[in-house]
């Protein structure tokens, strides 16, 4: 497509980098703040900008956050000594949204992979391991993927927290094996939380 305009271009261009847009629909995207108030691109300009340079990681669970300490560990009234363990944001986005979780959250940051290189020091075993050290958690919920690398990287925190006094505990298979966090429906993701059974320490 030969476009009148190498501003259009270079917005189209830009926005269909982003996951599931094609050039067709970053074009309407385009077309549409172009239509809209100067104040409305202006916003999301800025929007943008501040995710970029504001974001930050909690130094505490590592989950996204405004501040050092993200609001969901800032909050007194959550259970302090439940935690549960996650890879990524968007698993903590996807278990809040249950509303079935009253503890605190670890992310990961990812799973154990050794065919990407991802192995336990790529990831925030370490600190998980110095909190259940430190005696001031009594539960680790384990809430990874129900994938190889998800089992892998269970089994490899139970063998670095197993001789300490501490419950581990993983979700409940309501979640079909192979399946993301990501796309688990709400109903059995919350009941996965809700019925959750120890953990033998088996892949």
């Amino acid at each position: 497509m030969e476009y009148a305009s190498k501003l259009v271009e270079q917005a189209v261009d830009e926005i269909a980098q982003l996951p599931g847009i094609g050039k067709r629909t970053a074009m309407r995207l385009v077309l549409f703040l172009l239509r809209q108030p100067e104040t409305t691109s202006l916003d999301l300009a800025e929007a943008i900008s501040n995710l970029r340079t504001k974001i930050q990681y909690c130094t505490s669970c590592f989950n996204i956050s405004d501040l050092p300490i993200c609001s969901i560990c800032a909050n007194p009234k959550r259970q302090k000594d439940l935690v549960c363990v996650v890879e990524d944001v968007r698993d903590v986005m996807a278990i809040e949204s249950t509303g079935q979780f009253n503890g605190l959250y670890h992310v990961l940051g990812g799973k154990i992979s050794p065919l990407d290189g991802i192995g336990p020091q790529e990831l925030e075993i370490n600190s998980l391991v110095e909190k259940v050290k430190s005696g001031t958690i009594n539960e680790l919920i384990l809430a990874l993927s129900s994938t190889m690398e998800g089992d892998t990287t269970n089994f490899y925190i139970y063998k670095q927290v197993s001789p300490y006094n501490v419950s581990v505990t993983t979700i409940a298979r309501g979640v079909a094996v192979g399946d993301e966090l990501e796309y688990a429906d709400e109903v059995s993701l919350g009941r996965s939380i809700v019925k959750r059974i120890p953990f033998d320490g088996t892949i």
